[in-house]
């Protein structure tokens, strides 16, 4: 079988493809599956490699319509780039390299998503940009009436500032500058709220999604957020992995004697990672039993450490228990919290 490398880019794909017989060919082409068709579609089964990336998905579905097996690779994965020179990098030399890890199969496939689990990820990538230019516009317009001698009252939720704005007694001029922002936030809130609506529905179609938003803190937009992150929780062995994955263990530079923890890695999923950052801070700050247990065990390191370092303490430990949950399937117990540890003779740490 042939073995071909795909250095995929977004406008041109640079092609080396390692016949059986030794002989290399490579090849450039535009990124479009009409070439792609044109220049693989005749060619006899092969094992293609390519890095995951944006494009990777819809260039291996359409490489696997045409009868090829195609791996995603995981581009963090060092050894693939063993035999590839370090001081000169081009897309011929790259393409080659994936050709020569796809030969000795020195690669780890990355993880392809499920096509509802994309569909869920564009949603809140769409979301999340609608909400943000909302922050924009209402950081604007609070700035605006300010400068008039004017306040927004800062506990107003961001759907209603619109509301507000709009019943301030500012002049004639401040409304004609207030009024393209006014028009732009009520059909701003409504896309937010039907996207909270759609995902909210989630909860009684995805039995994962449901299984998580038991678990104290976690609503429908963290969880559908995970899901459709990890998509497939048995991929990971422990939940120290899982925990990794989303970025929420401290980064680590060791050697010999000497060991320094540092700051959390911030791999993975930055939104994932992000919410559960921000359900951790809605633990800290409800009075709801069931997080309770969750509450006592961040509450010696915000004294030691402040609340900040507690608030991504306990979303590594939020993580944790929302992956036993999802590994065993069984909804959250505050019972089976872990206390606090105690240090020896002394209280509670």
């Amino acid at each position: 079988m042939d073995t071909i490398g795909v250095d995929l880019h977004k406008r041109e794909t640079q092609l080396c493809i390692g016949q059986a017989d030794g002989s290399i060919t490579e090849q450039r082409i535009v990124t479009s599956r009409e070439r792609f068709t044109a220049v693989l579609g005749h060619r006899p089964p092969a094992r293609i490699l390519v890095e995951a990336s944006t494009e990777s998905e819809w260039v291996a579905c359409h490489l696997e319509s045409l009868g090829h097996e195609v791996i995603v690779a995981d581009p963090n994965y060092a050894p693939m780039y063993a035999t590839r020179a370090r001081r000169v990098k081009t897309d011929r030399r790259d393409a080659r390299t994936l050709m020569e890890a796809c030969r000795a199969g020195t690669y780890r496939p990355a993880h392809r998503l499920s096509a509802a689990r994309r569909h869920v990820r564009a949603e809140l990538a769409v979301r999340d940009a609608v909400v943000r230019t909302r922050t924009r516009y209402v950081a604007l317009a609070k700035a605006l009436v300010r400068r008039d001698g004017l306040r927004v009252p800062s506990s107003a939720a961001e759907q209603r500032v619109g509301a507000h704005l709009a019943a301030l007694a500012g002049s004639p001029t401040l409304a004609a500058e207030l009024a393209p922002l006014l028009t732009l936030l009520p059909p701003l809130n409504a896309k937010i709220a039907a996207a909270d609506q759609r995902l909210a529905e989630l909860e009684h179609t995805d039995p994962s999604v449901a299984l998580l938003m038991t678990a104290p803190g976690i609503g429908a937009v963290t969880a559908s957020a995970l899901v459709a992150t990890i998509d497939d929780v048995q991929r990971f062995a422990s939940a120290h992995q899982f925990e990794a994955y989303l970025g929420v263990v401290p980064g680590e530079r060791s050697s010999g004697e000497l060991r320094r923890i540092g700051p959390i890695t911030k791999a993975g999923n930055r939104r994932a990672r992000w919410l559960l950052v921000e359900a951790a801070w809605r633990i800290l700050r409800s009075k709801d039993p069931a997080s309770a247990p969750l509450r006592a065990w961040a509450r010696p390191i915000a004294a030691r450490r402040g609340p900040r370092i507690a608030a991504v303490a306990l979303a590594r430990r939020l993580a944790g228990i929302l992956y036993a949950m999802w590994r065993d399937s069984v909804p959250y117990d505050a019972r089976k919290v872990r206390r606090p540890r105690r240090a020896p003779g002394g209280p509670a740490s």
